[in-house]
């Protein structure tokens, strides 16, 4: 099983992660610029996009969470002001929004999008690092390696009918064992560090502007010793047990 896959370093230095050139979906505004680097069930995808250009879309086709890591890219939604993005900046697009999009030289982001069919929300509604931060629950102490941490999130995307959700997370330090993970997550680190290990008992670490994808059920730790803060995506994928 994948246990983490990286999506970008931000200094720069070579990934190991394979990445396909395909669309997501037949609507896919950027189906010639997208890369692929996971595909799974309840048709999420996590990968990178570089652009140049405009498009006009009228009705967005799905959810998609990105953030620049090289470049400026505009983004205007109808009836809104236009969001100006530059590198470790980001914004959910809600699927069946109407938007222009703008890059007059190479932009470069990250992303994860996921398909829905019945959106419950539309817009444009930005990724903040100085987040309106509420506190949020701790980790189980059966599964903590030491002192529990302090946690707050700031949730600014639900899409129920997508099991997504998008935002700003941030944590004191703290480590605790590998376990299966909970849910499909997409991060971007835009504060501090965090060693994530595996079951073999190698190491993968990511640093402020470095951004990864870990699967649903992919056993992983965490270990930090300074605050984390990171833009986050995850859904809740249902087993076939639970679907009925």
């Amino acid at each position: 099983m994948t246990v983490a896959l990286v999506l970008h370093r931000g200094d720069g230095a070579p990934l190991s992660t394979s990445f396909r050139r395909a669309a997501f979906g037949n609507d896919d505004p950027f189906a010639r610029h997208r890369e692929i680097a996971w595909e799974g069930p309840d048709s999420m995808v996590a990968g990178r996009v570089s652009f140049i250009g405009e498009l006009d879309v009228a009705r967005f086709p799905h959810i998609e969470t990105l953030v620049v890591v090289e470049g400026n890219l505009t983004l205007h939604a109808a009836g809104e002001a236009p969001l100006l993005l530059g590198p470790q900046a980001g914004a959910v697009i809600a699927a069946g929004t109407a938007l222009r999009v703008q890059a007059e030289s190479r932009v470069r982001f990250v992303y994860c999008a996921a398909a829905c069919e019945k959106p419950t929300k539309r817009g444009l509604i930005p990724l903040r690092a100085e987040a309106d931060f509420k506190p949020s629950a701790s980790l189980p102490a059966e599964i903590l390696l030491g002192p529990a941490p302090q946690c707050r999130s700031d949730n600014v995307f639900t899409d129920d009918g997508a099991e997504y959700l998008a935002g700003t997370w941030d944590s004191t330090p703290y480590h605790r064992i590998v376990r299966p993970h909970r849910v499909n997550e997409f991060m971007h680190l835009v504060a501090g560090s965090v060693r994530f290990a595996a079951p073999d008992g190698s190491v993968l670490s990511l640093g402020t502007g470095d951004a990864i994808f870990v699967p649903q059920g992919a056993p992983i730790g965490w270990e930090s010793s300074e605050r984390v803060a990171k833009f986050y995506v995850t859904q809740n994928v249902q087993t076939s047990t639970e679907r009925g």
